[in-house]
């Protein structure tokens, strides 16, 4: 029987090349953000249904790998439904199983809380460039901070963890759901449509506004509410400062509707930018995005995006989802997170052919076939003491060709080469 290279198709295999990137690009990441006070917790990969059916995670929802029921839980012979034989499911994202950790564990946690995770999530979703079916996630978050404090820690903690990589001239966009509904109102959608709405104008960069417009009346909404959509983001586009052209925008139209008032959120949300400008240590533009939606039910307040030179999708992204522990417990408590894309960085670094700080002295003592045990006794303690000195040493047989051997080791990360033979 043949093996089977690719066993799960939209899962990989990772080289010793691109996992000495990983294993760096996590540590960095913690060290980074463990600079800005940010805690290191772990969640397991399985969650209950019930929480990750929750109504929180929009169509990721749809993506989830179930786990089948065990033992006497497992009826086959009366089940009727999928939710007869499952039970459980492997976590979309890492935002559900913090909140219900929180929940469980919150008498325990300071106050606010500053959480730091990096692991595996799982979506039954199409692959595509930069995008798998299991991928890494790395999320800061903070819980009991209700200012825009917290969003201003998230995107600093995050432009300087981009800097130190090496990305400059990034762009972080940002917008504000409370916002989009006052768009929304302006533009005579109804209250029960909102999300219905944002759904079609977060496909803006994908298929334009006239597409937006046509899927819009495609959906049902008038040829008024179109109309107006059109003629609020011509205007946005053509002003210099969309954010003071979209306040004077809604304060007219809030005359005659005051759900389209949004004059605090768009003075928070020019704070947290000036904020961010002024404390930043990189270089990147933080630029207001009027169609800005992000995809998850759960955000109340800002959300954010960050987006690359060379990649065609945002690479990481999150915001205020202040209700979503009041699922679990009955309180809600703010709290503000984002994640950045992982895997989206790891395509790009290794298509740039990213070169990895110098690091600890990397030796490889290559072996003759036929040394005896007590030449490699001898051999075994001069690794040991270079790797007492900090140095990485690898013991391996020597192959008859030499020459690959040492061109797939320095593929690897080694840089010297010791040959014993034998006497």
């Amino acid at each position: 029987m043949a093996l089977n290279k690719n066993p799960v198709t939209g899962m990989k295999d990772i080289l010793p090349r691109e996992m000495i990137l990983r294993d760096y690009l996590i540590g960095l990441i913690k060290t980074t953000y463990e600079s800005f006070g940010y805690t290191p917790i772990e969640t397991p990969v399985v969650e209950s249904l019930g929480n990750l059916l929750s109504k929180q995670g929009g169509d990721n929802e749809k993506l989830i790998f179930k786990v089948l029921k065990r033992g006497e839980k497992l009826k086959l012979e009366s089940a009727k439904t999928e939710d007869d034989l499952a039970d459980s499911g492997l976590r979309y994202d890492l935002t559900v199983p913090l909140v219900r950790y929180f929940a469980a564990h919150a008498a325990e946690l300071p106050k606010p809380f500053k959480a730091l995770q990096v692991g595996p999530v799982f979506r039954a979703d199409r692959p595509q460039r930069g995008r798998f079916r299991e991928f890494y996630q790395c999320d800061i978050d903070i819980l009991g901070e209700g200012t825009n404090a917290a969003e201003t820690d998230l995107l600093l903690a995050t432009s300087t963890l981009l800097g130190k990589v090496g990305f400059s001239g990034f762009i972080l966009h940002i917008n504000d759901r409370r916002i989009l509904k006052a768009m929304a109102a302006a533009c005579c959608v109804e209250e029960k449509d909102y999300d219905k709405a944002f759904i079609i104008l977060d496909k803006m960069d994908k298929i334009g506004l006239d597409g937006v417009l046509r899927e819009m009346q495609e959906s049902g909404f008038s040829v008024l509410t179109a109309e107006a959509f059109r003629s609020l983001f011509s205007s946005l586009n053509e002003a210099e400062d969309k954010l003071a052209s979209l306040e004077a925008i809604l304060r007219e139209k809030a005359k005659e509707n005051p759900l389209a008032k949004a004059a605090d959120e768009i003075a928070n949300l020019r704070r947290i930018m000036d904020s961010v400008r002024a404390a930043a240590t990189v270089d990147f533009e933080i630029r207001f995005d009027p169609t800005l939606v992000r995809g998850m039910n759960y955000y109340t307040g800002p959300i954010f995006e960050i987006e690359l030179a060379g990649l065609g999708s945002a690479a990481g992204g999150g915001g205020r989802y202040d209700e979503m522990v009041g699922k679990f417990t009955g309180q809600n408590v703010p709290a503000c997170g984002i994640s950045i894309g992982f895997e989206r960085m790891i395509t790009i670094l290794l298509e740039n052919g990213y070169e990895l700080p110098e690091a600890r002295k990397k030796r490889a003592f290559l072996v003759e076939k036929g040394v005896t045990e007590e030449e490699m006794t001898m051999i075994r303690k001069e690794a040991a003491a270079a790797r007492m000195a900090g140095e990485d040493v690898l013991v391996t047989a020597m192959n008859k060709n030499k020459k690959f051997q040492k061109e797939q080791l320095s593929k690897e990360g080694w840089t010297e080469f010791k040959e014993f033979f034998a006497k």
